[in-house]
């Protein structure tokens, strides 16, 4: 579990495009924050620090909004057109432990045996939905790949998942496999396979009339 990254809020009362993007100019992030039945709330994050704490895997933060501390969960982010910069975020207000359904990172580990063996590994999901306590959302799931052999797969529900977390992706999602990579054919090879060319008949030229 990722421990929780404290940040300073602000409140932000005037809304609109022209508004967010001078926020945005000055390195700041608007945001809202809402539910357990209490009102929305506009705020500014610095853009920096929320940034480097998504980078470093958290998605449960403290909040410090103008002295008062609430605990919430990212729960969507918008991004620019280029989709690196973040340009919006939405967060919502979470007990420690109620249960809450987040997106996790796969860290593979180890190189599977089926690469020593001409085969290749080719990751079809990085990340699982699971359900877990907001206050024990893991930082990433581990997956070892060491026993991945050739035709081996691995999928959404193989994967060992921490104490108290159940899985929301489908079961059967696949998360990786292993398979031979076809050799090269050298040129001789691929001149053999191309049929040849048709056999051209020309039309056989007259003999001369004995005089």
């Amino acid at each position: 579990m990722a421990d929780r990254m404290l940040l300073k809020a602000g409140l932000r009362e005037d809304i609109g495009t022209k508004k967010a993007q001078q926020l945005r100019n000055a390195g700041k992030v608007p945001a809202v924050l809402y539910g357990h039945g209490e009102d929305t709330v506009s705020l500014t994050l610095d853009l920096h620090d929320f940034t480097e704490g998504l980078h470093h895997g958290h998605r449960l933060y403290d909040v410090d909004i103008e002295g008062k501390t609430e605990t919430m969960l990212v729960k969507d982010l918008q991004y620019d057109y280029l989709g690196k910069e973040i340009i919006h975020a939405d967060f919502v207000r979470v007990d420690l432990a109620e249960k809450v359904t987040v997106s996790v990172d796969l860290a593979f580990k180890g190189t599977a045996v089926g690469a020593g063996k001409g085969g290749m590994v080719d990751v079809h999901l990085n990340a699982l939905e699971i359900e877990c306590a907001a206050g024990s959302i893991p930082e990433s799931v581990e997956v070892n790949i060491r026993e991945v052999d050739v035709d081996d797969a691995i999928k959404a529900g193989d994967i060992e998942l921490p104490a108290g977390a159940s899985l929301k992706t489908a079961a059967d999602a696949l998360v990786l496999n292993c398979h031979l990579v076809a050799e090269a054919k050298t040129t001789e090879e691929l001149e053999e396979e191309m049929p040849s060319g048709p056999e051209v008949i020309t039309e056989k030229a007259e003999e001369p009339e004995a005089e």
